[in-house]
């Protein structure tokens, strides 16, 4: 039986309850963060917690304990499930109370998390996907990792149907990200993604990329791009922690650069892959 983290004990997954008041449960009010293991380590985590922090301070919502102390959880949780390459998720939520909408006066945050095994071939697909192109119907405040994730998982789903991997959202004409992911196109050379503003999740994957784009002088513009922009891109891919980053080839109908993943995605995945065996082969030492 998998162990879970709630609150500050660890306990088998059998043991973990939510109290059907939960305000998680009943309103969504709370917040989470996925994190990615490789070789037992937790990736990007400074990043993650910084998200976690800003997150929390958006939703007025009070951390069970600190961050240095979650982390050491996190750590033990790993350990406790003996896992190599893998996620670790972990919510938060306001508490239990008596149902109303108001923040209730007096209640005591809730932390669960768990911990599994994914390998990278699980997740990796060079050859690229294909996407469908979505409605954004989400609220406007998609720059907090809340989680309210209906509007996603519809996306999701419909995009499921229609034989695709993963939902582009638009709002009118503008591409905003994926139902689980950041979007980047290329054209000419130079690598175009949308502002890290409320309308997107400013995702550490996409923050790491952009990172890895200036260490390789990929040049970077955060700007709004168009639907039509997206579908005459001389490249298309998305980034995630679970997808890290994932070449799109077709989206609905439209084939991207004929159907084969790009030059400049290829580098960034050739260079997130020795990032990766760089921290395993400093775990092994």
């Amino acid at each position: 039986m998998p162990t879970i983290l709630y609150q500050d004990q660890f306990l088998s997954r059998d043991q973990g309850k939510v109290d059907m008041e939960d305000r998680g449960y009943q309103f969504g009010d709370g917040i989470y963060e996925a994190i990615r293991v490789y070789g037992g380590r937790l990736f990007l985590l400074d990043l993650h917690m910084k998200r976690l922090e800003r997150s929390a301070r958006e939703l007025r919502l009070q951390l069970p304990y600190s961050i240095d102390h979650l982390t050491d959880n996190l750590r033990t949780l790993i350990a406790k499930n003996q896992i190599d390459d893998g996620l670790v998720y972990f919510q938060i939520t306001r508490g239990a109370a008596p149902r109303q909408h108001l923040f209730p006066e007096e209640t005591e945050s809730v932390l669960t998390g768990s911990a599994i095994s994914l390998s990278r071939e699980d997740a990796l697909r060079p050859d690229g996907i294909k996407a469908s192109l979505i409605d954004d119907i989400r609220w406007l405040r998609c720059d907090i990792k809340t989680l309210n994730l209906l509007g996603n998982v519809l996306a999701k789903q419909k995009a499921h149907e229609q034989g695709s991997e993963e939902a582009i959202l638009h709002r009118g004409d503008t591409v905003t990200e994926g139902s689980s992911c950041n979007v980047f196109i290329v054209k000419e050379g130079r690598l175009i993604t949308h502002p890290a503003d409320h309308f997107i999740l400013n995702g550490i994957t996409r923050l790491f990329v952009l990172d890895l784009a200036e260490r390789l002088d990929i040049p970077v513009q955060e700007r709004l791009f168009s639907t039509e922009e997206l579908l005459s891109a001389d490249e298309v891919f998305i980034t995630s922690t679970g997808a890290e980053v994932k070449p799109v080839v077709q989206i609905g109908d439209q084939l991207i650069a004929g159907g084969r993943p790009g030059v400049i995605a290829g580098r960034l995945m050739d260079a997130f892959d020795k990032e990766v065996t760089r921290i395993r082969t400093a775990a092994l030492s």
